[in-house]
């Protein structure tokens, strides 16, 4: 069994008891500890964590044509062990999720996540106007210990309106991914597009991801802005 939790805010800290499989972000190995000798091996993934062949090689295929393509490797654990994971220094956030759970992910913000998470790609149809294409990631909780960390450039914020359930408004090059309690819970669109966008001189803010009250969310954001992104302008 694996167990996910953050140390100095900055590194993924990933407890194993007994024998068991992780996928991260290859090359994010800092360190490890293990009585008794090195008891992990690592695996760089060629296709995908799908233990299917066929859906493997079709999730691979997906994720290089909508670019939500990342290098993974594959942990795995031959007994009791702690090991270490980090990237550039950015900010880990640890979430577990429930059995059905989903959460959509910049594959980009992924940093691990256990075998207990179906990975996918899927897409979403109104990531045109951001930073990214039309697809995100998607990972689903199937068992008891489906545990996701994520990237983050610096410390991030979280907005939800399940309790509230006031209406949510993002900046969609600094999302990094969504939870919703039925579903994929995807964002509606909009825009505020004027004629001063046709002359240079835009707000900066002429798109959003948008989740209604009606639409039970959890939103984690960071305090910064991918660059991408339509700029309509006249020079």
């Amino acid at each position: 069994m694996l167990t996910f939790e953050t140390v100095n805010e900055l590194t993924l800290k990933v407890t194993c008891s007994g024998n068991d499989v992780l996928f991260t972000k290859a090359g994010s190995f800092i360190a490890g500890d293990s009585a008794g000798g090195k008891n992990y091996r690592f695996e760089k993934l060629l296709l995908g964590p799908q233990n299917n062949l066929g859906q493997a090689i079709l999730g691979s295929v997906l994720r290089r044509a909508t670019r939500e393509n990342i290098p993974l490797m594959k942990v795995t654990f031959s007994g009791n062990s702690v090991t270490y994971y980090a990237n550039c220094s950015q900010h880990v956030v640890v979430y577990r999720l429930a059995v059905g759970e989903v959460v959509s992910v910049e594959s980009e913000n992924i940093l691990a996540f256990t075998q207990d998470c179906e990975y996918n790609v899927r897409f979403i149809g109104c990531g045109v106007i951001s930073q990214k294409g039309l697809a995100t990631s998607t990972l689903t909780g199937r068992g008891n210990s489906a545990y996701v960390a994520v990237l983050c450039d610096g410390n991030p914020i979280v907005l939800s309106n399940l309790q509230s359930r006031n209406t949510i408004s993002v900046d969609p090059d600094a999302v990094i991914c969504w939870m919703g309690q039925s579903g994929y819970c995807d964002p509606q669109i909009t825009t505020d597009l004027t004629w001063k966008n046709l002359i240079g001189q835009a707000s900066g803010e002429s798109y959003a991801f948008e989740w209604s009250g009606n639409q039970p969310v959890s939103v984690i954001v960071q305090p910064s802005e991918r660059t991408g992104g339509i700029r309509v302008g006249i020079d």
